[in-house]
């Protein structure tokens, strides 16, 4: 029988070589810098300056930004399957929330001139346009910086953003959707932005000589504080303590919560380096040193101490370590030296560890760790100013006094504590209103305990996050999923 014999197709090869395709963007990308090079040199000193600037903000405001991813894969990763889309969904929303409170209120009440309220409170700018010349002597607290003032406001946007989103690990896996979408907007709004104006808008602690270089005390430890009160109204997860005991309820996904981790280190070279507002590259490679630092050996003292401590090392522990000495260096990065930085991430790495105990202990159910790692570090991070300082102007070109364990005495230790004081009070005090005002308009913030039991994916959401995969059952009210 004869068989037709089919006609061979060649592909056809293509007039580029895998050598060329990679050189010919290479060329492009030269010929560009080539091209804008030869512009620069038409550009007077002083706005080329300001456009490397700006480049240098909005590059690491969108480092900032992308932590958001961070924190909803940590979050997710080290909590139950059932509650995935909840923990993705505050962690998505909380940003677009936090833009919107930020821009109506937020922005005006942190940075702008409140006349003679100026120490407590901004009372201009808000609603921001956009327009530069709209605000002409109102946001007098950021002429330091010579950056438009787009950059400034999305910079500051993305720090009001981190705060809000603290919160969402803290109270997870019991709290109804919408009582957290409201506290979010009071948290980004107003709680964050008041405290942030007394430190970094011209108030009162800048005067009293108060230091925070990137949020320590002004992000970590008001969405710590925030976090701690909504916890313990919240209560803890159903079978989380039963007859006197503790019990773990395990993440589902360690893998995602890794991931996680890696974006935070990441974006916290735009966090901390970007609070320059400047391109200078003597101040952002000595900040770079000195958070990469701190994380890193509060990773390991983290894994160390959970080692001796548990018997085994624990991975959760190395994750939350290495954000604690990150959040730890987050208030002294300018103003310490790379030895200095050492010491304070073993102590924020060990500090952690213990806290999270002691939390366990005390009964407060913090599902991830955030308590631990933004409130009791971030606290560690503000003494740490006033203990490492090397005093103004030897690594950036302002500064704190030189710290008392580099002969500066007391000044500058009781200064950051005064300043731990006043935000914590007036944190707590108001997150405490807040949450009590949304429980009793809600007729409370906590989900049932069917609810709970069910998974707030398909309780609050109506959807689940692994759609096709059998979800493993609870054998035990207390064993995870």
């Amino acid at each position: 029988m004869y068989k037709p014999k089919r006609k061979r197709f060649k592909r056809k090869k293509s007039w580029l070589s895998p050598s060329w395709r990679i050189c010919l963007p290479l060329s492009m990308l030269i010929v560009l810098m080539w091209s804008y090079a030869a512009v620069a040199q038409n550009v007077p000193s002083t706005e080329l300056k300001r456009m490397l600037d700006t480049v240098w903000v909005v590059i690491t405001a969108v480092l900032v930004f992308f932590m958001n991813a961070g924190f909803a894969m940590l979050e997710t990763g080290f909590c139950r399957q059932k509650n995935a889309v909840n923990i993705l969904s505050k962690n998505l929303i909380v940003f677009a929330l936090s833009t919107v409170a930020f821009w109506a209120l937020g922005f005006g009440l942190m940075f702008s001139d409140g006349g003679f309220l100026n120490p407590i409170i901004g009372t201009q700018g808000f609603f921001f346009s956009g327009r530069e010349g709209d605000y002409q002597g109102a946001f007098t607290s950021l002429d330091w910086a010579n950056v438009p003032l787009n950059a400034k406001f999305f910079f500051q946007l993305v720090f009001a953003g981190t705060a809000a989103t603290i919160v969402s690990g803290a109270v997870a896996e019991r709290i109804k959707f919408l009582a957290f979408f409201i506290f979010s907007l009071c948290l980004a709004g107003i709680f964050y932005p008041i405290t942030g104006h007394w430190i970094w808008g011209g108030g009162w602690l800048q005067s009293f000589g108060f230091y925070d270089f990137a949020g320590s005390t002004v992000v970590h430890c008001v969405g710590g504080w925030a976090s701690l009160i909504g916890a313990i109204i919240l209560g803890p997860r159903t079978g989380k303590y039963q007859g006197g005991e503790s019990f773990a309820i395990a993440g589902h996904n360690l893998s995602i919560s890794t991931l996680g981790c890696f974006i935070l280190w990441l974006g916290w070279f735009g966090f901390n380096p970007g609070s320059t507002l400047s391109a200078d590259p003597k101040a952002i490679t000595h900040i770079v040193l000195t958070t990469n630092m701190a994380a890193a050996t509060g990773g390991v003292a983290a894994t160390i101490f959970s080692w001796r401590y548990f018997g085994l090392p624990d991975l959760t522990m190395t994750i939350n370590g290495i954000l604690a000495g990150l959040v730890g260096i987050t208030a002294s990065c300018a103003f310490v030296s790379l030895r200095s930085s050492i010491f304070i991430g073993l102590i924020a790495g060990i500090l952690v560890v213990l806290l999270v105990e002691a939390f366990d202990r005390w009964k407060i159910d913090d599902p991830v760790g955030a308590i631990s790692v933004h409130l009791g570090c971030g606290l560690w991070g503000t003494l740490a100013v006033g203990l490492f300082s090397a005093g103004p102007g030897e690594f950036y070109t302002v500064g704190p006094r030189a710290g008392l364990l580099l002969g500066g005495g007391l000044t500058q230790l009781l200064a950051q504590l005064v300043g731990i004081i006043a935000v914590g009070f007036f944190t707590v005090l108001f997150s405490w209103l807040a949450w009590t005002a949304i429980k009793a308009s809600l007729d409370g913030i906590r989900v049932s305990e069917e609810e709970e039991m069910e998974g707030l994916d398909i309780g609050q959401h109506g959807m689940p996050a692994y759609s096709g995969f059998e979800m493993k059952k609870d054998l035990n009210i207390h064993t995870a999923d």
